[in-house]
């Protein structure tokens, strides 16, 4: 008799949060991609035949960090929510939309997406841009911990602005604090 009981235990602590679909089944054959984190996949542009890819690798859910003048020959919303999968926008132009609004709205994203997600850009570094601001603001990561974990999204080319806006974030928290 006491086989039930355990058995209703190890089901209850297997959850949905313990279960492989949290994590796609492999990482889909799209630009620069890369899975810095359970269930996350960053990636560079999406193209028109990449959305089956990304469907078949088991993602639920696509982050897209580009404005739309970037592809106006793709409606990648549409491609995307065409094939069922849930498709949100957050675009960012570069270094001058790394606001602390958008780190936020980033985090949101990032936190409420269906896993498994991919998150992209042109190339994964605005991904990793993001990541990486997120990591330091909302994680209160030190500056070299937030750019790894930049660097492991896809972070390059933007780095040095990244590593501005943490420093000068620093010193306006401690501007805060009273002496």
């Amino acid at each position: 008799m006491k086989f039930i009981p355990l058995f209703c235990l190890v089901v209850a602590l297997a959850g949905p949060g313990c279960t492989p679909t949290t994590h796609p089944t492999a990482l889909p054959a799209v630009a620069d991609a890369v899975s810095p984190a359970p269930g996350i996949v960053s990636a560079g542009r999406l193209a028109a035949d990449d959305v089956a890819r990304v469907r078949e690798a088991g993602i639920h859910h696509i982050i897209d960090l580009t404005p739309d003048a970037e592809t106006p020959d793709f409606d990648e919303a549409a491609a995307v929510r065409a094939a069922g999968l849930l498709y949100s926008n957050l675009p960012l132009r570069g270094a001058v939309d790394l606001t602390r609004e958008n780190v936020m709205t980033f985090d949101a994203l990032v936190r409420d997406a269906e896993r498994p997600v991919l998150v992209h850009c042109a190339s994964g570094n605005r991904v990793g841009a993001m990541a990486a601001l997120r990591a330091a603001w909302v994680d209160g990561k030190k500056i070299d911990e937030a750019i790894a974990t930049g660097k492991a999204w896809g972070l390059k080319g933007l780095e040095e602005e990244v590593r501005h806006r943490i420093e000068a974030g620093a010193s306006q928290d401690r501007s805060k604090v009273p002496g």
